[in-house]
């Protein structure tokens, strides 16, 4: 299996699946509150009418919501992921 090449330092690559349209849209926009961002990509996801987003967010260029919560988490914390991510 190949995989994406890494997103340039200070930036992170963000995929949003979704029911519909409006709510990818809806989580893209307070995303955009927080960092700079990429126009965002929209793709069809899954056979049941569900869209997948993506975009880029510039994390070294942040909002003040994302400073906030940023200085306020700790690095030591261990990632988390979800089955099935890649």
């Amino acid at each position: 299996m190949e995989h994406e090449p890494l997103p340039s330092d200070g930036h992170a690559e963000v995929r949003i699946v979704a029911a519909t349209p409006e709510a990818a849209r809806r989580v893209a926009e307070v995303l955009r509150r927080c960092f700079a961002s990429t126009e965002q990509r929209s793709y069809p996801a899954g056979g049941e009418g569900g869209t997948r987003l993506h975009l880029t967010l510039d994390t070294a260029r942040t909002a003040e919501p994302a400073q906030s919560w940023l200085a306020a988490s700790t690095s030591a914390e261990q990632p988390r992921g979800h089955g099935g991510e890649v």
